[in-house]
């Protein structure tokens, strides 16, 4: 997904401003969310209000949108404190949409910050909520889990570490954690040794025996290779890329090591449900968006242009087979 950024300063009023007069329909006509960022460690009480105001004329016109509340800066606060805060924000804001008459709202909370994975989790679940078919990438990415061993997976978009998709699994921080981690590792040794020219016969090497095929052949996608690590003696993390951007990552089980060519076998017949998956969107263009405002410190909004991996065409969805052992 391809994404426009506006900035907006918290100070700004874009609904009643007397300088400026702004473009609902530009601003907020085609994007899918928007994420309002309050300081926890400053005073909230007037973002609070202004959000307040912003759900309130949104719900009359995009009622479509959904709101995303980051309580940001957590980090310096204590588990009590920060769950504090975060109860006295959506009592705030619960109560003033119940006095506007406004019920079931489409109001999300997420404590984030910069010095954890918690901003990338809370922008993981905003991107998800905006894909159309996701059950058919969970679906997918559940079977592998089960008929492979595995503790729990991620579609990762490689450059900015958010995933796309996971398994029905309950979320796991230290599991998204160690992925994102080893995607850095991945791109770090990308960087170092994936940049520099293969000459034809350092490729003829690798071509012939004992693999006799084609480097393209051997590998999940030509910009990059396939990789494993181990965390410890006995739980693997695989890698397996899908293609330049996206990156199946997964958490094996203590003894699923043992059945690597099955596995291998299994990854692979799900990295090429998920190339036809993207490959399906492409003819067609989808809008989907996401917004960002904040409040206090400062503040922004993103809508989403065309994407070529949110929606399949003509409703067509390819789940590939998955082989049982």
């Amino acid at each position: 997904m391809e994404f426009q950024v506006w900035d907006f300063p918290g100070q700004i009023d874009i609904f009643d401003n007397p300088n400026f007069t702004f473009d609902m329909d530009a601003i907020f006509g085609e994007i899918g969310a928007l994420i309002w960022v309050i300081d926890a460690q400053d005073d909230y009480l007037e973002a609070v209000a202004r959000l307040n105001t912003t759900i309130l004329h949104l719900q009359r016109s995009y009622p479509h949108i959904n709101i995303e509340v980051f309580i940001h800066k957590v980090d310096g606060l204590s588990d009590d404190y920060r769950l504090d805060i975060q109860r006295d924000v959506t009592i705030r804001i619960q109560d003033e949409l119940s006095d506007q008459g406004i019920e079931n709202a489409p109001v999300n909370f997420h404590l984030t910050s910069i010095y954890n994975h918690s901003i990338f989790e809370a922008f993981s679940k905003v991107i998800q909520k905006l894909i159309p078919r996701l059950g058919q990438l969970e679906a997918m990415l559940t079977n592998l889990c089960r008929t492979c061993r595995f503790e729990k997976a991620y579609l990762f978009d490689v450059n900015t570490k958010i995933y796309i998709a996971t398994d029905s699994t309950p979320a796991d921080m230290a599991s998204y954690e160690i992925c994102s981690d080893y995607v850095d590792v991945i791109i770090d040794f990308t960087e170092v040794y994936g940049s520099w020219p293969r000459s034809q016969q350092w490729r003829d090497r690798l071509e012939a025996e004992p693999w006799c095929q084609p480097l393209e052949d051997q590998v999940a996608c030509e910009w990059a290779e396939s990789g494993m690590v181990l965390a410890d003696a006995r739980r693997p993390i695989m890698l397996r890329e899908v293609d330049r951007f996206l990156a199946l990552v997964a958490i094996m089980k203590e003894g699923s090591y043992d059945k690597m060519p099955q596995i291998n076998m299994n990854v692979d017949v799900v990295v090429k449900g998920l190339t036809e998956f993207f490959e399906i969107t492409k003819p067609k263009e989808a809008v989907v968006g996401a917004g960002v405002v904040g409040a206090g410190g400062g503040a922004g909004t993103s809508g989403a242009g065309p994407g070529n991996g949110a929606t399949t065409g003509a409703g067509r969805m390819v789940t590939p087979g998955v082989v049982q052992g």
